[in-house]
């Protein structure tokens, strides 16, 4: 019987630790830490995230503030707007939330914000940092969450194999980075596969930790997971459900049913590296109030 890894207990306790930083640097310096979420458009789904953002920052005690523009906004005034950010004092963090209408080059306005600001985590210089190993970094939330999900549930990284399935800026790539480092919850043999790797199956069998990032929903079948695995699932798919209150429902990148009794642990969705992706961007925004507040540990 596989462990199931409580994802949004791992985050409560996480926000708590958060929440308690942010009390104290209001109290040693007259501001709690600030983040700005910038919103361009009207896409469903990126309104949610952003909602659930602003509301987890208020409830750990962070200055939170929500920039909407409308979805035809010139690129000119979304860069204006960056700037702003990057000068007020008043924010720790910025993010722009993704993805941006078409016309709008997601890239350059990434690199707008200030690399100590990004607490994204997808500026190019934190990104290089992050594969160098270098301190002060901001990892991506996701990936990061990924590794405090591993160690908080004592799941043990060093000398492990682990196969991440998928590729992408956002996990994939900024996972096998931190997973590869030397240090607590890292010093694994990491294997980076994708929709277009040779024998994927075999890959992913050898895999003492395999984390689905490909975003196909439940595409690890129970024959794509060796006996007693970890999996951690990242995939957010919506599918129909006819069972389901609106029709539909979500679900990973794994066939939970099938996958889960194979498994040592297993994440759910929704429930598993979601809520630590959230707890970890207030951790990164706290951070980067400290370090602008009392400088370098």
């Amino acid at each position: 019987m596989s462990t199931l890894i409580d994802g949004k207990a791992l985050a409560e306790e996480l926000r708590g630790e958060v929440g308690l930083e942010a009390a104290a640097l209001l109290q040693r310096h007259g501001r709690a830490p600030g983040l700005a979420a910038v919103l361009v458009g009207e896409d469903a789904a990126s309104q949610v995230y952003v909602r659930n953002k602003h509301k987890a920052c208020q409830q750990a005690g962070l200055h939170s503030e929500v920039f909407r523009l409308p979805s035809d906004c010139p690129r000119e005034r979304l860069l204006a707007l960056v700037d702003l950010l990057n000068a007020d004092p008043a924010f720790d963090g910025i993010l722009v939330q993704l993805p941006l209408p078409a016309h709008l080059n997601e890239q350059e306005v990434l690199e707008r914000i200030r690399p100590d600001k990004d607490v994204d985590g997808f500026h190019p210089i934190n990104v290089g940092r992050v594969l160098a190993g270098l301190p002060g970094a901001f990892a991506p939330a996701t990936p990061a969450g990924i590794v405090e999900l591993l160690r908080r549930s004592g799941i043990p990284t060093a000398g492990a194999h682990v196969v991440v399935l998928g590729r992408s800026n956002i996990v994939g790539k900024p996972l096998a980075s931190l997973l590869m480092q030397k240090g607590p919850g890292a010093d694994a043999t990491v294997t980076v596969c994708h929709s277009r790797s040779r024998e994927l199956a075999d890959h992913c069998r050898r895999a003492d930790i395999l984390v689905a990032a490909i975003g196909r929903a439940r595409f690890v079948s129970a024959d794509m997971v060796k006996e007693g695995a970890v999996v951690v699932d990242v995939g957010i798919n919506r599918i129909e459900d006819p069972t389901a209150p609106k029709g539909s429902r979500l679900v990973g990148d794994v066939d939970f049913d099938a996958v889960a009794p194979r498994c040592r642990a297993i994440t759910p969705v929704p429930g598993g590296v979601g809520p630590m992706t959230i707890a970890m961007l207030l951790k990164n925004t706290v951070e980067s109030a400290r370090r602008r507040l009392e400088g370098p540990r």
